[in-house]
């Protein structure tokens, strides 16, 4: 059915169409909307047999989900941010348990400085925990991964975050394909558990594991990961045969036939640089683009094979590792180690900061001549960087960092302290 709605309200409708037995959370922004719109359709009675919990905190909301889920109810939680990170300890813990928990991460920068707006590094930061990661282009995207993902993560009885851009995705308004019920029945199997708690055989879970078996353990986390890989691109063609579009799966390429430079990236970013490059073939360039779903696991195979016939590639994230570079870079470079393919990362858009097409075009064009230093910051203000860096050297107290930066650009009228 189509609608012209949120993306955050069409994500708590194909959350409640998978119809989750339990779903707990605590609000941060950019997510509030989803679990708010899940929560009214609970006490409405439009979602039932459904408990909708209240929590005091991002943890606690990450331990009810581990204890909803090890009784055997398919669960569903989302968070953000510093939401995520406070839940962090937990997170581990449902990936270790191996408990198909499906969480909604509204991505957004973390702070210190505090900061709302949208870039990668809370998911990526988490991207050893265990957790299979989705990364959507779009909020049709977001709806269709948040239906694969529940049959993920109960398949292989491990937790998957679907990633979709907070603001950018989930307060944007637009027309939507929402599902029919019927439709998700089909694609969607009931619970069926792999393990759950049974008070009539009773067990005990995350006991205490020693070096005999903890390598063991971890290493069949990532055995299912492997075999998510496998079942990533299976379940989109089988949502493709339901539903009738082509959503999910482990890489999308766009215009790389030809083409002698690609351009990755994850999330909604994507758009912005599909334009740039059709524009850009438009002029006789053979540019293409490669966006990355599948961020965990990591689809080395398929993004090497994608690859295969350029001859360099721009990495571009919105996130950073700092003293390092690029964090999906680095495991794109992974992916074609001894291909002999020419390499650069660009960072953009940290905390929110706007990827303009003005901005890329050029970027782009250096990349096609080899004209780029390993790591490059889109629209970075090296000036005052560099008086930032010069104050310090004057001054051994110098002042907070973030609140020098925002009087140097005029932001702030006067200096703290």
């Amino acid at each position: 059915m189509l609608k012209q709605t949120e993306g955050s309200h069409a994500v708590a409708e194909a959350v409640a169409l998978c119809r989750p037995e339990v779903i707990c959370a605590y609000p941060i922004s950019p997510q509030t909307h989803i679990v708010e719109a899940l929560g009214q359709m609970v006490k409405s009675g439009e979602l039932t047999p459904c408990e909708f919990i209240n929590v005091e905190s991002e943890f606690a909301a990450m331990s009810v989900a581990i204890g909803s889920s090890a009784a055997g109810a398919r669960t569903y939680t989302a968070t953000a941010s510093q939401g995520l990170l406070f839940m962090a300890e937990a997170v581990y813990n449902a990936s270790g348990l191996g408990l198909p928990i499906v969480m909604t991460v509204a991505n957004r920068a973390i702070g210190a400085p505090i900061n709302i707006w949208n870039d990668h590094s809370d998911s990526l930061s988490q991207r050893d925990s265990g957790w299979m990661q989705l990364f959507a282009e779009t909020n049709q995207e977001a709806v269709d991964l948040h239906i694969q993902a529940f049959r993920l993560a109960e398949e292989l009885s491990m937790p998957i975050m679907v990633c979709m851009d907070g603001f950018i995705l989930t307060h944007a308004f637009e027309r939507i394909d929402i599902p029919e019920p019927a439709q998700v029945d089909v694609y969607l199997p009931a619970f069926e558990p792999r393990q759950m708690l049974d008070p009539a055989e009773p067990v005990s879970i995350g006991a205490m594991v020693g070096p005999e078996a903890f390598m063991e353990v971890r290493y069949l986390a990532h055995a299912k990961q492997m075999q998510a890989l496998e079942l990533i691109p299976q379940y989109a063609g089988e949502f493709k045969q339901v539903f009738g579009r082509d959503s999910g799966g482990l890489v999308r390429p766009y215009r790389i036939e030809d083409a002698d430079t690609v351009i990755i990236a994850m999330g909604s970013v994507l758009g912005t640089i599909k334009d740039v490059v059709d524009e850009m073939r438009a002029e006789g360039h053979k540019i293409g683009v490669l966006g990355i779903i599948s961020y965990r696991p990591f689809p080395l195979q398929a993004v090497r094979a994608a690859l295969a016939n350029c001859k360099r590639f721009l990495v571009l994230e919105k996130s950073l590792a700092v003293g390092m570079g690029g964090i999906l870079a680095t495991d794109v470079r992974m992916a074609v180690t001894g291909s002999g393919l020419k390499g650069f990362t660009a960072i953009a858009g940290l905390g929110g900061r706007p990827i303009p097409k003005a901005s890329l075009h050029p970027l782009f064009c250096r990349a096609e001549q080899e004209d780029l230093p390993p790591v490059t910051f889109v629209d970075l203000d090296e000036a005052a960087v560099n008086k930032q860096l010069e104050r310090e050297r004057l001054n051994r107290r110098s002042g907070p960092i973030a609140e020098n930066i925002l009087h140097d650009k005029g932001v702030i009228s006067a200096k703290f302290g």
